[in-house]
């Protein structure tokens, strides 16, 4: 069976203009190039572009709240009717302790998204939700036999909330996967290898006892998403002991990262799941530019290997890893890592 690749043009639409890093506009490294470089790397491994088909709403609806989706889809033309500039980036930030949902874009911009790394452009919802679309490609896939399948998900999704953006992120694939996998039946589990915590994923499935999360990220003490992520939250009321997060100092080579990660597979097999959904980032290497990790190229194929030996269908969402060299060397890795095993 062909191992596919699911990736739809529409997603390079999204364009964002900047990145504002300590107060300093920079140009976003989560540009449409990241994704040109990992298709070609996906086909070069030997996997097969598929266009994934539309969803429909429902595997949106059961991770997202409606009135954020209405705000994705239609937040962009109310901004420029009220006079703004080519994005929507909010200037307010509600501390949401008694807080009343308001009706104005700016508000409603301030309302949904959590920090200023999200600029919402003309068609940032359109490759959001071929992104999504993709997610679902993927799960389907490994439904109907494939042991392996990746959406090449692009912008992002594990800092998306139920309700909110954020960190480059609009709607959370990987929980719209495992979802998507719960809606069919399954027993998915998540393992998420970005370098940053999926906080918005964490905080979907944090009182459900139905998803384990596991994430293996830099020490938010130090580092994005700075609130998120610490070893002692594991969920609450019946999701108590389904969040295991395992934080690591900045710095963490190939031997610390490995060994975190057998940890965490030793985790997931305890919860005995079905299919595992990998949101996987790339941006844990050493010459990513968000770098905390210092994880080689060939780490990235141990990395591959030791997923790959828990023997369970795999859908792979695509999470970080931006714009540098290394960035295909590094898929092509992970890859050859899983095939091989």
């Amino acid at each position: 069976m062909a191992i596919a690749v699911f990736y739809d043009q529409t997603q390079a639409r999204h364009d964002p203009a900047f990145f504002l890093v300590r107060g300093r506009p920079q140009p976003s490294p989560e540009r449409a190039a990241r994704a040109e470089a990992l298709l070609a790397a996906a086909t070069d491994a030997g996997l097969v572009h598929r266009t994934p088909p539309p969803a429909g709403p429902i595997p949106r609806l059961r991770v997202h709240d409606p009135a954020y989706l209405d705000f994705l889809e239609t937040g962009w033309r109310q901004w420029r009717v009220a006079g703004g500039g080519e994005e929507v980036v909010a200037n307010v930030h509600p501390a949401r302790a008694h807080a009343s949902y308001p009706r104005g874009i700016v508000g409603r911009a301030g309302w949904h998204m959590a920090d200023t790394a999200c600029p919402l452009g003309r068609h940032s919802f359109e490759a959001a939700r071929a992104g999504a679309d993709g997610a679902v490609a993927a799960v389907r896939a490994v439904a109907d036999g494939a042991p392996l399948a990746y959406a090449l998900a692009r912008p992002p999704g594990h800092h998306a909330f139920a309700d909110m953006a954020g960190g480059f992120c609009f709607l959370n694939n990987t929980a719209i996967a495992a979802a998507e996998l719960r809606a069919r039946g399954h027993r998915p589990a998540i393992l998420d290898v970005d370098v940053h915590h999926g906080n918005g994923t964490q905080a979907i499935f944090y009182d459900r006892a139905d998803v384990l999360h596991v994430s293996i990220h830099a020490d938010p003490a130090v580092f994005y998403p700075w609130f998120w992520g610490y070893a002692h939250e594991r969920g609450i009321g019946s999701g108590e002991g389904w969040t295991v997060n395992l934080p690591l100092p900045p710095g963490t080579d190939d031997a610390g990262f490995l060994d975190a990660l057998d940890g965490a597979l030793a985790t997931v097999a305890g919860v005995a799941p079905d299919v595992l959904v990998v949101a996987l980032g790339l941006d844990t290497h050493v010459d990513d530019p968000l770098a905390a990790f210092a994880v080689t190229t060939d780490g990235f194929a141990r990395i591959g290997e030791r997923i790959a030996r828990s023997r369970l269908p795999l859908v792979l969402i695509q999470e970080g890893g931006y714009p540098s060299p290394a960035l295909g060397r590094n898929l092509g890795r992970f890859l050859d890592g899983v095939l091989g095993a």
